[in-house]
């Protein structure tokens, strides 16, 4: 479904058009900051924002990696989801 590569997980459609996107550079070693989130109008409200994240979370655990977000979508969506991320996510 989603296409993983470092700072950057996406999807695309059957055309190869990019349907869906996070950023998340490196700040330093340790930690990433999701800086950008994007999902096509054609997919909003299926929760595909909401999988960007956990992906994102699974892309920082395999590399021991902590969260920071400057993007409105991802700061909001860890304040709502605080509690079960707190071990990963920073601020």
């Amino acid at each position: 479904m989603f296409n993983i590569t470092d700072g950057r997980i996406y999807m695309n459609d059957d055309a190869g058009n990019m349907i869906a996107e996070v950023t998340f550079p490196n700040i330093d070693d340790n930690t990433i900051i999701i800086d950008h989130t994007f999902v096509d109008d054609s997919l909003r409200g299926q929760g595909i924002a909401a999988k960007l994240m956990l992906e994102v979370i699974n892309y920082a655990k395999t590399h021991n990696k902590k969260i920071k977000a400057s993007c409105s979508y991802a700061v909001k969506w860890f304040d709502k989801n605080k509690d079960e991320y707190k071990d990963i996510y920073v601020g």
